[in-house]
């Protein structure tokens, strides 16, 4: 599965039949994120984007850069 990484894996992400899944599952943080992402939520938290409608680039974005906040609060604590 191709992945994005930092400091650690920030974001896979794989096609599939009828989605776009993103993963890791998104953690605590901002309240305003987790609401909007809701919408995409699967059953294990990962987000998946319907092919059918248009992909939410502007929430992938955030979505990234929320995973970059993380990641580097991590490689801080090392």
């Amino acid at each position: 599965m191709p992945a994005f990484r930092l400091h650690g894996i920030l974001i896979y992400f794989a096609a599939f039949k009828n989605h776009i899944g993103i993963f890791p599952p998104l953690k605590g943080g901002d309240a305003r994120l987790q609401a909007a992402v809701s919408k995409y939520a699967g059953p294990k938290g990962n987000l998946k984007f319907p092919l059918d409608t248009p992909i939410p680039y502007a929430l992938v974005a955030r979505i990234v850069k929320f995973r970059v906040k993380q990641d580097l609060a991590k490689a801080r604590k090392k």
